[in-house]
Formats: structure tokens, C-alpha cells, sequence
């Protein structure tokens, strides 16, 4: 952070540069370099803004994908979450990008915070709309999210069932029964339309 630039003052200086999309590409580097940063809020907008960054530009993030997932070990459950996040935002621009990183994201599908194991489904999501082979052989692990305990993950989980469904719905089909059966007995409403729009979804 600079000797005389205030967290605060830093925090607004990375939200103008979120609205300046224009200056992303070139300021990759600065931002990346602000994960060494002793504070936690800065790391973690820092990571946000990477991912989006990422997205739009996966080519020129490349070199600082390696530091981006050093935070999925992070003992700060919001580092472990934005960490993800980013992954998932850069693996949707280019999964090449995330690639060598890939299978150490699915140690977050079982983390002992909610938010991380949330996160760790968008990221999913976010690279298998474009990216979907690489998730054949793991779609039981999405399927286990189906019955977590917490509201928010449960109802996510069949989103990736509906992405996958879309593009590759014989991945889905061994677990159509499963969803149809969710649809009906869950007692959350919005797992319940989530479940039977993965099985519209991967209707053939």
C-alpha cells in the first residue's frame, strides 16, 4: 500500500479502476502486486477485480494466476472465497488460463464456510458455460452440494446441473432422479424451481 495512502483512500482507488475498464488490461500487474498488502480488505478487492479483470483479459493475467491461488488455502474465509471467484472468472475467459490450478479447486466444495463452498459453485459455473468437458467425472460432487445444509448452497448447487445440462446433458442424466426428487420434497422453494429448471434443462 504506499506510506502515504490510507486503506481507504486505496479501496476508492481500486473502485474507480473497477468503473475504468478502459485501464484494466494495463493495470493487471498494479493490482496483482496489491496482494502482498497487510490488509485483508484491500487483498480481497484485489482479487475481485482480478477475476474481473481476468475475464476480459485471461491472456495478460496469466503470469499472476499462481499468486491468485495461493489464496485458496488462506485461513481468511472471504480470501478463500474472492479467490475462487477469480479463478472462476479467469478459467471462464480462458480455462488453459486456471487450468494447473483446477483440480485444487474442488477442496472448496467440502470448506467449513458456507460463502467459500457458494463461491466455489459459481466458479464452476462460470467455467463450464464455456469450459464443460473437465467435469464429467466430477459431477457427484455437485450433486453432494445438493443436500448441504446451508439454504444458499443448496439453492445454487442445481445451477450447475442447468449449465451442464445445457451443454453436455449426458452428465446430468444419472442424477435426473435425484433432482426430480428434490424438486418435489425440498423444503425451499427456490431449490425446488432451481432443481426442475436443471432437469428442463437437460431434457433431450
Amino acid at each position: 500500500m504506499g506510506f502515504n495512502v490510507t486503506e481507504s483512500e486505496l479501496y476508492k482507488e481500486l473502485g474507480v479502476l473497477t468503473r475504468s475498464k478502459e485501464l484494466w488490461e494495463n493495470n493487471i500487474p498494479y493490482v496483482a502486486s496489491l496482494l502482498t498488502s497487510e490488509s485483508t480488505k484491500i487483498k480481497a478487492k484485489a482479487l475481485w477485480l482480478l477475476g474481473e479483470m481476468g475475464l476480459a483479459f485471461p491472456s495478460s493475467i496469466r503470469d499472476d494466476v499462481p499468486i491468485i491461488a495461493t489464496f485458496i488455502d488462506s485461513t481468511d474465509s472471504i480470501l478463500r472465497e474472492r479467490a475462487v471467484n477469480a479463478l472462476g472468472r479467469i478459467g471462464r475467459g480462458c480455462y488453459q488460463s486456471i487450468v494447473a490450478h483446477w483440480p485444487s479447486l474442488f477442496r472448496l466444495s467440502h470448506d467449513k464456510e458456507s460463502r467459500v463452498r457458494l463461491a466455489f459453485i459459481w466458479a464452476s459455473e462460470n467455467i463450464a458455460i464455456i469450459t464443460p468437458d473437465p467435469y464429467k467425472d466430477h459431477v457427484s460432487v455437485y450433486a453432494t452440494l445438493l443436500h448441504d445444509i446451508d439454504d444458499r448452497v443448496r439453492m445454487e448447487a442445481p445451477e450447475m446441473f442447468r449449465v451442464l445440462g445445457k451443454r453436455r446433458p449426458k452428465f446430468v442424466e444419472p442424477y435426473l432422479e435425484e433432482l426430480k426428487h428434490i424438486a418435489y420434497t425440498d423444503s425451499n422453494r427456490v431449490v425446488r424451481i432451481h432443481c426442475l429448471g436443471a432437469i428442463k434443462a437437460a431434457s433431450f
